[in-house]
C-alpha cells in the first residue's frame, strides 16, 4: 500500500491543530504526519509537544525567518515537502478535520483516474448566520469559475485545486516545482495545480463530501481577511472578470425597479414595486437551484440578500487590496500582482 507524508502548516492554530491531527493519525496509509509551526505564538507548540507523546507518527518542525518572495504558508509546506519521506504528499490545513477513510479513498481516486494530483473542496462547516449567508454563496460560485469536469479532462488547460486538502505523487510535485514555484502567491494551490497539469500529469478534482469538514473562518475580521486575499484572484484576478461577477449575482433589476417605483407616481409606482418584488423573487429561486446544484440546505436560500450585497463587496475589497498590491493574513503582509520569481 502506497504511504503518505501528511503536512500540516500552523501559524497560531491552538483552536483547531488537535483536530486536525487526531483526524489523521488513524489512517493508516499515513505513516507520518508533520506540522510545520510557522513562529506561532499562541499554545500551538505546547499542544503539539503533548500530541506527539501519544501520537509516534507526529513529527514537528518549526520554521525560522520567513524568507523574501515568499508567503508563510508556501514557506511551511515546502520545508515540510522537504522533510517527508514518502512517495505521496498529502497538504492540508490546521483548520481541516479528515474524515474516516479519506486518505484510502484518495489514493483509489488516484489508481482510477491516473491521477499524480488528487484535490477535493471539503464540506464547509458555518456555524454563525454570517458564515451561513456568505459561504455557500461564495462557493457556487466556485463552483461555476472551476468545473470539476473540465479540471479533470487531461484534453482541457482547465486546473485547479483545494489546499485544504491536496494529495500529490513527489515525481509530480517535483518535476512541477512544488511550492517553490509558487512560493509568492497567495492562491498557491491553483497555481500548483496548472503547474502540475501543464508538466503533463492528471488532475482528479471534485466535492471533498465524506473526505473532509472545515470551517474556514471563526470570526468575522478572519472571514474578511481571509476572502479579500483570495477573492478577487479566484474570479479571474482583471477589473472586467470583478465587475461580471458582481454584475452577475447582484440583483440590480430588483433595485432598480424599486428605485423607479421609490420616485413614481402612485399609480406607476405599484407596478414599479410589483417588478421589483417579482425580480427578487426570481433571483431566489436561482439561488434555491445553486444551492441544490452544490448540497447546501435550502434553508439558507433566506440569506440571499444579505449575501448578494456581502459578496459583491467583498469583490470590490479584495479587487482594491490587488489593485493596491498589498493583502494581510495572520499578522503579516503580503504583496500581490507579481508573479513567483520562480514560476
Amino acid at each position: 500500500m502506497p504511504q503518505i507524508s501528511a503536512i500540516i502548516p500552523a501559524r497560531n492554530e491552538q483552536e483547531n491543530i488537535e483536530a486536525a491531527v487526531s483526524s489523521l493519525s488513524p489512517q493508516k496509509e499515513i505513516a507520518e504526519i508533520i506540522v510545520v509551526d510557522d513562529q506561532s505564538t499562541d499554545r500551538t507548540p505546547e499542544i503539539l509537544s503533548r500530541l506527539a507523546c501519544a501520537i509516534p507518527k507526529l513529527k514537528t518542525l518549526r520554521s525560522g525567518g520567513l524568507p523574501s518572495s515568499w508567503t508563510g504558508k508556501n514557506h511551511a509546506l515546502w520545508l515540510g515537502a522537504q522533510s517527508a519521506k514518502n512517495d505521496w504528499l498529502l497538504f492540508t490545513d490546521a483548520d481541516t478535520v479528515h474524515l474516516p477513510g479519506s486518505t484510502a479513498r484518495a489514493l483509489n481516486d488516484a489508481r482510477t483516474h491516473d491521477a499524480a494530483l488528487v484535490s477535493y473542496s471539503p464540506e464547509q462547516r458555518t456555524d454563525t448566520a454570517l458564515e451561513q449567508a456568505l459561504i455557500p454563496f461564495v462557493y457556487c460560485r466556485l463552483a461555476h469559475r472551476f468545473s470539476f469536469d473540465r479540471i479533470c479532462n487531461p484534453s482541457l488547460p482547465d486546473a485547479a485545486a483545494n489546499g485544504q486538502f491536496i494529495l500529490i505523487r513527489r515525481d509530480a510535485y517535483e518535476k512541477s516545482g512544488g511550492h517553490q514555484a509558487v512560493s509568492a502567491l497567495v492562491l498557491e494551490d491553483v497555481a500548483l495545480a496548472r503547474r502540475v497539469k501543464q508538466a503533463g500529469f492528471r488532475i482528479y478534482f471534485a466535492s471533498g463530501a465524506g473526505i473532509a469538514r472545515t470551517r474556514m473562518y471563526r470570526n468575522s475580521f478572519a472571514l474578511f481577511e481571509g476572502w479579500t486575499k483570495n477573492l478577487y484572484p479566484l474570479m479571474g484576478g482583471t477589473p472586467a472578470s470583478a465587475l461580471r461577477e458582481i454584475a452577475f449575482t447582484f440583483p440590480w433589476i430588483f433595485l432598480a425597479f424599486l428605485l423607479c417605483g421609490i420616485f413614481a407616481n402612485e399609480h406607476t409606482a405599484q407596478l414599479f414595486f410589483g417588478f421589483s418584488a417579482l425580480a427578487l423573487i426570481l433571483r431566489h429561486l436561482w439561488y434555491a437551484r445553486e444551492l441544490q446544484a452544490n448540497r447546501y440546505p435550502l434553508r439558507f436560500i433566506i440569506y440571499y440578500s444579505l449575501a448578494a450585497p456581502l459578496y459583491a463587496a467583498l469583490v470590490i475589497a479584495s479587487g482594491w487590496k490587488h489593485f493596491r498590491g498589498k493583502v494581510a493574513w495572520k499578522g503579516r503582509e503580503y504583496s500581490v500582482g507579481e508573479k513567483s520569481p520562480r514560476t
